[in-house]
């Protein structure tokens, strides 16, 4: 069942009706202020950290479900509504929301008023933009009242959330014609403020919640709006919001236009405040400005469509299935940029208090972004860099605002410092910069432990190697990739926490994981070592490897796949041995991307098993069977109900590793039937089941052993995005980065016969056109370029501005 459509040609996912099956939301921002924003207006915004720059209140785990928005209320003689339904919930006599790129359309109709809301945050500023469109669709004149509504934040929201005591004492407002500000810590920090402006003049204004809702009424029924009138409260204490009273006629057929822009303020440190202690309100001033009329707002919407239009010119692909050119050119790119910007901090399941950016998940996100914006990327490797510690460990966590490390996480995930390897090879491969590996970059944030970025490589690479365990594996520390999998914490009470402790005989868990992602990360580590000329470090780096290789297959393989990891008294974790959990799906895929066992087979049975125990219609199930009953010793993971999260749910994130492995040992087919199992555009049609967003990526979906499987959960923000982009565009489409060049190896389902690929590439266009005639998987027969035979299929860096063109052919 669809709930909406797509529309490639706008690049929009067209919702028809407010009652989906969960909020659908948008991301409105690409680089310092963003909000959220759902199908019926609901969301919040904020300033660069959700937690200690929150703009807007939001309720979270609330009833109803997405309570408090960006609300406009039409009152038209006693008939109260709103455009996206919400907060009122009068029915609509058409209501239509479309989600584009940083943008959201939202429109209502109703008793011949049409209400567009256009939403978006402008390139470069620090606001958010409504430009609401009345117009009369009848043969009557009206006249109406609009009244806007949004709810501020104290700032930090976990604070905000809790600490009443002070709160209700603290908010402070300011009331300035049509521009009310929020002014609540202008007094203690004296450096930020926010406002909500109106490009009209205003019949009243509220600015006390308790005021503008009546003591006993929710948001769906206010006093002001349905009394017809502003109360022109001010707030002191208690909760400030900002409401403007518009009064609006329109003749029969006519049309009006009214800017409201919601906006962030910062003082520079030499003006914070006025000779008198007022608020400073030239910022302000000067952003209501640049955006005031309809033509300023059209213009910065249109450079907002200008910019998303050459971030997707970086990789676009032309081939017969509509449905993997939209996910392709358009969905997946999208939500790779949304999750650089936010990693695992906010969105409608993460609620930007507990979780700021993460060290691994950043560093996975950058995969599947640096095409798009390389500069931005490289700044993201030395935040994330000056966050690892010097023992090449890394804080789990960092606040965005302040960068610095969560101490209340810490570190100890052994999977952490591979990544740091990982994205910057990765980078490096799209530009060509090697100089970022000589960046001086502090450990711990602390700049007298600085190093260059490449000693922060080699910390993380000799951080596996310092760390091994009784088999020669990777010691697993608090957890590995799965942080739910807490092999060397034990608690004996139920509700204690988890301690990490080794047992009585001195053995500590050793992951299989981490052993494959060593081998999958350390082949790059030693290139970058020897394009530095540390030839001596490369070659003991290579033993390493190799060594760790040999382990994996020794002690880390169980006849028919990879081991899951050894727990603390040395036993078998996934592995046919076992009760539950028998087989992982992780290490499949990590260490046959790897390479390993690839020409000696343990690759193929390994991903033949995953076939065979853990696919599923909806995708695969992380593990299987699943953990029934709660295991000390093995931690989190088994405190889900079988079917959900890392309990044997269908993690997507994980998904696409098998497919690159399967592209890794030829089989296209597979990896694209795969591939199509999660893709949210090949699974519109079971939105009713699917619940969440047809057009991004979940984290997780409830797998075969639970009640509601093929129900998603945890939209947007997940590695799923990256990964998903990185499998299609590198491992079955076949275009990867490398070094020296763009290396072209696709591997394709076998009926793919043809498909044509325009990539950016330091400072080169690309036009990649692959010929499939044998109906084959894999196996490049010949490549021309510019019309001349090349010698292999690495197309070569030509960085002259100009178009190149590629033909090849498989066979």
């Amino acid at each position: 069942m669809r709930f909406g459509h797509f529309d490639d040609k706008r690049r929009e996912y067209v919702i028809n009706t407010p009652k989906t099956p969960y909020p659908w939301i948008n991301y409105l921002g690409t680089q310092e202020f963003f909000s959220l924003i759902s199908n019926t207006a609901g969301g919040y915004s904020f300033y660069k950290d959700a937690r200690l720059r929150r703009i807007t209140r939001f309720r979270y785990n609330d009833i109803p479900v997405d309570s408090n928005g960006r609300y406009f209320y039409i009152n038209d003689g006693g008939e109260i509504w709103s455009p996206g339904f919400k907060p009122v919930q009068n029915k609509l006599d058409f209501y239509e929301c479309r989600h584009g790129l940083g943008y959201t359309i939202i429109t209502g109709r109703k008793n011949d008023i049409e209400a567009q809301v256009t939403f978006f945050v402008p390139i470069n500023a620090n606001c958010e933009i409504q430009r609401l469109k009345l117009k009369n669709v009848g043969s009557k004149n009206k006249k109406f009242n609009v009244y806007s509504f949004i709810e501020w934040c104290l700032w930090d929201a976990n604070d905000d959330d809790r600490n009443f005591q002070r709160n209700f004492s603290t908010g402070e407002v300011e009331i300035e014609g049509s521009t009310l500000y929020h002014k609540t810590e202008y007094r203690e920090r004296r450096n930020h403020f926010a406002f909500y402006h109106v490009n009209a003049d205003i019949r009243g204004f509220d600015t006390d919640r308790d005021t503008f809702l009546g003591q006993f009424n929710g948001l769906n029924n206010p006093d002001a709006v349905t009394r017809n009138k502003s109360f022109n409260s001010v707030a002191d204490g208690w909760s400030p919001i900002a409401s403007h009273n518009v009064e609006v006629v329109l003749a029969a057929g006519e049309e009006k236009e009214l800017i409201f822009i919601l906006g962030y303020c910062e003082n520079p440190a030499d003006k914070k405040f006025m000779p008198d202690g007022s608020l400073n309100k030239a910022p302000a001033h000067e952003l209501i400005e640049r955006f005031n009329t309809t033509e300023k707002a059209d213009k910065a919407f249109a450079e907002l469509n200008d910019y998303w239009s050459s971030l997707l010119t970086q990789f676009h692909i032309d081939s017969p299935d509509d449905k993997l050119n939209r996910m392709v050119n358009i969905w997946n790119q999208y939500q790779c940029m949304v999750t650089f910007n936010m990693s695992r901090s906010a969105s409608y399941f993460e609620s930007g208090v507990g979780r700021g950016m993460g060290f691994r998940d950043s560093n996975q996100d950058l995969l599947g972004f640096v095409h798009q914006i390389p500069t931005r990327a490289r700044e993201r490797i030395l935040d994330l860099a000056a966050t690892q510690l010097e023992d090449g460990g890394a804080y789990h966590q960092y606040q965005p605002l302040t960068k610095k490390g969560n101490n209340a996480i810490g570190g100890n995930f052994s999977d952490d410092p591979l990544w740091l390897i990982i994205s910057v090879a990765a980078y490096i491969k799209e530009t060509g910069d090697f100089d970022i590996l000589k960046e001086n970059v502090p450990f711990d944030n602390n700049e007298k432990l600085a190093a260059p970025l490449f000693e922060h490589l080699r910390r993380s690479f000799y951080h596996v190697i310092n760390n091994l365990g009784p088999h020669g594996l990777p010691l697993i520390g608090r957890a590995d990739w799965n942080d739910c999998l807490n092999l060397n914490c034990f608690s004996t009470e139920p509700g204690e926490s988890f301690q990490t402790t080794t047992n009585t005989e001195g053995k500590v868990a050793e992951s299989v994981l981490v052993g494959g992602m060593f081998v999958y990360a350390g082949p790059d580590f030693v290139e970058l070592c020897r394009r530095m000329g540390y030839n001596d470090e490369a070659k003991k780096a290579q033993q390493y490897i190799d060594k760790m290789e040999e382990a994996v297959l020794k002690y880390g393989y169980d006849g028919e796949w990879f081991l899951r990891a050894y727990d603390s008294f040395g036993k078998k974790v996934g592995s046919k041995e076992c009760e539950e959990g028998k087989i992982f799906l992780e290490p499949q895929g990590m260490c046959v991307m790897a390479g390993i066992g690839v020409k000696t087979g343990e690759a193929k049975k390994a991903l033949d098993s995953v076939k065979k125990y853990l696919d599923t219609k909806y995708g695969c199930v992380l593990l299987t069977p699943a953990y029934t009953k709660y295991s000390p010793a093995l931690g989190e993971i088994s405190s889900y109900p079988p079917g959900y999260k890392e309990n044997a749910g269908i993690f997507c994130h994980i998904n696409p590793w098998i497919m690159a492995a399967e592209a890794t040992i030829g089989r296209g087919d597979r990896a694209f039937e795969l591939y199509k199992k999660i893709a949210p555009a090949y699974i519109e049609d079971i939105s009713e089941i699917h619940k969440l967003e047809p057009y991004v990526y979940s984290q997780m979906v409830a797998g075969k052993d639970a009640k509601l499987f093929g129900q998603a959960k945890n939209s947007w923000l997940t590695g799923t995005a990256a990964w998903n982009f990185v499998a299609i565009s590198q491992f079955i489409l076949g275009i990867k980065p490398d070094y020296d060049g763009l290396k072209i190896d696709p591997c394709i389902p076998s009926d793919m016969k043809e498909y044509t690929v325009t990539r950016h590439f330091r400072n080169a266009d690309y036009v990649i056109t692959v010929k499939n005639p044998n109906g084959v998987c894999k196996g490049v027969k010949e490549v021309t370029i510019d019309g001349k035979k090349a010698e292999s299929n690495i197309l070569p860096v030509f960085a002259d501005g100009k178009k190149h063109t590629a033909t090849v052919v498989l066979g």
